[in-house]
């Protein structure tokens, strides 16, 4: 991987080198030679924030399949916590609860993910995604995740040779690409 900027930001034009990354299901290959892949760096399993998120890429699966993009969604959790959400989130996911790819693609983690007017206004859907959680599979969510609760999101889009098509760090912890981003992004490749 090319290394750019102070803080080790990953930038478009760079290269991703090869990864066999643990996949919650199955081993999955970055840079995927068949598709783009869209990294998703979240927060922690169990994040409402994410989960709100996650959850309109799984009801367009099929949409960003066709578009010929392969999700990955990495959480710095275990995978003994990731698996708790498996069901409700049928993408492929990654455990890295060391936080290693976070530091290698520059996503930092920080109280002011979450100290955020945007946040603050967004509130009363992050809470009744977390109760609507609570009532469906009878327990809480995450209380004291592994890597913390705070964090910053990141999307990478990579081509099949591993080249950065696209990038967006977020500003707060519910700044990440939409599906229609991902998408308008895929088309320009």
């Amino acid at each position: 991987m090319t290394e750019s900027k102070a803080k080790h930001l990953i930038t478009v034009g760079d290269i991703i080198s090869k990864h066999k990354l643990a996949g919650i299901s199955d081993p999955i290959l970055i840079p995927d030679p068949k598709r783009l892949v869209h990294l998703q760096l979240r927060r922690f399993a169990g994040c409402n924030i994410c989960n709100l998120h996650i959850r309109s890429f799984v009801t367009r699966k099929d949409e960003i399949a066709r578009a010929g993009i392969l999700e990955v969604v990495v959480f710095h959790s275990t995978v003994e916590e990731i698996r708790k959400y498996e069901s409700d989130f049928p993408l492929n996911m990654v455990a890295d609860p060391t936080k290693h790819l976070y530091r290698e693609f520059g996503v930092e983690s920080s109280v002011w993910s979450v100290l955020n007017l945007h946040i603050l206004a967004k509130l009363p859907a992050f809470s009744l995604n977390a109760m609507h959680w609570v009532f469906r599979h009878r327990r809480l969510g995450q209380m004291n995740p592994t890597g913390g609760m705070l964090g910053f999101p990141a999307d990478f889009l990579i081509a099949g040779n591993g080249r950065v098509i696209a990038v967006k760090y977020g500003k707060n912890a519910d700044d990440q690409w939409s599906v229609d981003e991902l998408l308008t992004q895929a088309a320009r490749a």
